[in-house]
């Protein structure tokens, strides 16, 4: 499956591996295309994409995918969230709406003017943020043909002080946040992270962020496929904000991911049910 059309990567991993690494949130890149109302100049920009990127993660994965004892598939945003956040929804459905940012942010993570509110969201949406979801969507079907389940693990990262767009920002901001969903994250795979994290001071459940991403045609509907959020609050192994990691950081918990990707590959070996 190749995307040489799309800034979106789908990296293979072992033909029988269930296990998709999603890192949504990685790059910087903001085309020319993308940048049309933006309204920060360039220093204003990069301080944003400071702040909003999660920095590193793509390398997270990477090498975690390197040394997992059944190499997961890994699908990697090319594109910053500030073109569009493949994991709003497209609708009033979206809660980050109401700081401005739905699938099309028009707002910064300290609640300033990001772009203008001329600028319609459509065309932004029809160009990249409907091409990942399918192409998402398609890497989870193909999961399900090969191997019976699939297992999607959402690496993310986030600031060690609560940013004003953060809705819930005021509850505990521990090492690292486990993402669930109610339907899609079965209480094996949450221990299972529990364990293989165990050694970074702690983890929480849904705080500071909560849930999980699950392509729409799947969410709600197919329980073969199961789904967890890893967020790593980045004082864990990087310079806040937007700074170099600290590689010794970064192998120890890319050493703990791959733990728990062998986990999950190996439950999802087994039968269902």
């Amino acid at each position: 499956m190749g995307h040489t059309r799309h800034p979106f990567h789908l990296l293979p991993g072992t033909p029988s591996s269930p296990v998709l690494l999603h890192v949504p949130h990685a790059s910087r890149a903001v085309p020319a295309p993308a940048r049309a109302g933006i309204e920060l100049d360039d220093e204003a920009l990069e301080r944003e994409l400071d702040h909003i990127t999660d920095s590193h993660t793509a390398d997270l994965a990477a090498e975690a995918a390197a040394s997992a004892p059944v190499t997961p598939w890994q699908f990697v945003n090319g594109l910053s969230r500030l073109v569009i956040d493949p994991e709003r929804f497209p609708d009033e459905r979206e809660e980050m709406l109401s700081v401005g940012m739905g699938a099309v942010y028009t707002r910064t993570t300290r609640r300033e003017r990001l772009r203008s509110p001329d600028v319609d969201p459509q065309p932004l949406i029809d160009r990249w943020f409907h091409p990942y979801a399918a192409a998402m969507t398609a890497a989870v079907d193909e999961r399900l043909a090969a191997t019976g389940r699939a297992v999607v693990i959402d690496v993310h990262s986030y600031p060690t002080a609560a940013l004003p767009y953060e809705l819930h920002g005021s509850g505990p901001r521990p090492p690292i946040c486990l993402g669930t969903d109610a339907f899609h994250t079965p209480p094996e795979l949450l221990a299972q992270a529990e364990k293989a994290f165990a050694g970074f001071g702690g983890t929480g459940v849904n705080t500071p962020f909560a849930g999980t991403y699950v392509p729409l045609k799947h969410y709600g509907a197919d329980p073969r496929v199961s789904a967890l959020m890893i967020e790593i609050r980045r004082d864990q192994y990087m310079s806040e904000p937007g700074g170099p990691a600290r590689p010794t950081s970064l192998t120890a918990l890319a050493s703990a991911l791959a733990a728990l990707v062998g986990a999950a590959s190996a439950r999802a070996a087994a039968p269902f049910g």
